[in-house]
C-alpha cells in the first residue's frame, strides 16, 4: 500500500530500476562521537545482510544469552541492504561473542571490529549514515537527466520524508500504531508497540509535510492574485483556511528556498542545534537558503513545542495526544558528498552520498527520479 508523497521539484520523472539488494544497496552508520577506548560497554561495529536491526538483535540476544534490552543501537538499518552500524554490550559478554563470530557469520552477520566506551548506545547517537545505491536500466538521455537534478538537489536540498519502510510492509503500521494508542489494539511487545505508535506519529509528520509542500507549489506556480483565489475557493482543507493577504503571498513568494518559511515555523541550526520562532521572515529565509537553519515539523506527542502563527494553522490538524514524547523533526536536510558515475556498458548509475539521522536514502531517491518507489519491506 504506498503512501502519496508529494515533491516540490519540476523536472520530468525519471525512469530506472531500482531494487533494493545487499548488492545494489549499502549503508554505513557515521558515529556521532569517538568512542574513548575504554569502560564497560563493548561497542561492536556490525555488518548485516538482508536482515533488519530487530532481526540483529534478535539473533544476538539469543547467542549471547542476553535481553534484547541490554543491547544498545543508535538507529535501525534496512533490511533488504547491506548495513553497517554499531551496537552496545557489556564487557562481560565479550568471551561469548568472540566464540560466536562463526556462527553468526553463517547468519549473515559479520563482526568487524571492537572498541570500549563509556556508555551504552542509546537511539540517535550517530552523526548521519552514508549510502551507496546502483540504479539500473539507466540510458545516456536519463544520466544526463540524473546527473542535472542532482545538481538542483545539492543546491536546493529535498523533503525530509519519513520513508515507507517506517509504514511496514503493507503500508499500514500507523493504522495499527493509532489503534493502539486509542487503546483500541493491545501489544505485549513493547518495543514493537512503541514502533507502531511511532510509525503513527511518522504518518502525522508526512501528511503535514505534504500540506506544505503542497502550499509551496502554489506559491512557485502562481501569481499572487491567483494563489489568493486558489486558497480561498478550493478544498485544499487546511490550507483554505490561512489568512493570506496579496501582500503576505508576494512576500512569501520572494524567498530564495524552494520551500517557504511561514510566520511562526519553529525554526532549528542546521545541521544540529537549538529551536526558535521565525519572526523575521526576510532573514531566516536568507539563512535557510544559506543551509545555517532549516523549518522543522511536529513529531507529535507529550512535550512537543508547537509552532505559532500562521504556521501552527497548518500544523494544528496533523497534531494529536499521544502518550509518546513528541519532538521536531527538520522538514527540509541536504546531501552531502555526492558522488555519481555512469557505467555506459553496463547500463547502470551509482551513486553514493550521505544524509543527517533521521533521513531516509530511498526518500533522496524519490526527489531525485520525481515518482514515489516501490514499497519494500524494511525495517
Amino acid at each position: 500500500m504506498s503512501q502519496n508523497r508529494i515533491y516540490p521539484f519540476t523536472h520530468t520523472p525519471i525512469s530506472c530500476y531500482f531494487n533494493p539488494s545487499m548488492r545494489d544497496f549499502v549503508v554505513k552508520e557515521i558515529p556521532l562521537y569517538e568512542f574513548s577506548g575504554k569502560g564497560e560497554h563493548l561497542i561492536v561495529f556490525v555488518r548485516k545482510k538482508g536482515l533488519s536491526t530487530f532481526e540483529l538483535l534478535k539473533i544476538l540476544s539469543r547467542t549471547l544469552g542476553c535481553k534484547e534490552r541490554d543491547i544498545g543501537y543508535a538507529g535501525l538499518k534496512d533490511k533488504a541492504a547491506t548495513t553497517y552500524q554499531y551496537i552496545s554490550i557489556h564487557q562481560s559478554l565479550e568471551s561469548k561473542l568472540q566464540s560466536a563470530l562463526d556462527n553468526l557469520e553463517s547468519l549473515q552477520i559479520k563482526i568487524l571490529n571492537c572498541t570500549r566506551h563509556d556508555n551504552k548506545l542509546k537511539i540517535g547517537h550517530l552523526k548521519g549514515n552514508a549510502f551507496f545505491v546502483r540504479l539500473k536500466k539507466v540510458l545516456p538521455v536519463q544520466q544526463a537527466q540524473l546527473q542535472s537534478t542532482l545538481q538542483i538537489l545539492s543546491t536546493h536540498g529535498f523533503p525530509n520524508f519519513f520513508g515507507a519502510q517506517r509504514f511496514g510492509k503493507d503500508g499500514n503500521n500507523h493504522h495499527i500504531g493509532k489503534d493502539i494508542h486509542l487503546h483500541k489494539e493491545h501489544l505485549r511487545n513493547k518495543k514493537l508497540s512503541s514502533f507502531l505508535i511511532s510509525s503513527y506519529q511518522s504518518y502525522l509528520f508526512n501528511q503535514w509535510l505534504n500540506t506544505r509542500i503542497t502550499l509551496t507549489k502554489i506559491l512557485n506556480a502562481f501569481s499572487p492574485k491567483e494563489v489568493l483565489q486558489s486558497l480561498k475557493h478550493s478544498d485544499l482543507s487546511p490550507l483554505d483556511a490561512l489568512p493570506l493577504t496579496l501582500e503576505m503571498i508576494k512576500s512569501l513568494q520572494s524567498q530564495p528556498s524552494i520551500f517557504k518559511i511561514l510566520q511562526g515555523d519553529l525554526m532549528c541550526h542546521y545541521p544540529f542545534g537549538k529551536t526558535f520562532e521565525a519572526k523575521e521572515l526576510e532573514t531566516e529565509s536568507l539563512r535557510f537558503k544559506d543551509r545555517l537553519i532549516a523549518p522543522t515539523g511536529a513529531i507529535c506527542g507529550q512535550k512537543l513545542t508547537p509552532s505559532s502563527s500562521l504556521a501552527y494553522t497548518l500544523e494544528e490538524p496533523f497534531l494529536d495526544s499521544i502518550k509518546a514524547n513528541g519532538s521536531r523533526r527538520y522538514a527540509w536536510v541536504w546531501a552531502e558528498n555526492i558522488e555519481s558515475q555512469y557505467i555506459k556498458q553496463n547500463a547502470h548509475f551509482e551513486l553514493s552520498f550521505t544524509l543527517p539521522k533521521g533521513s531516509y536514502a530511498t526518500i533522496f531517491l524519490e526527489a531525485l527520479l520525481g515518482h514515489c518507489l516501490q514499497d519494500t519491506s524494511q525495517d
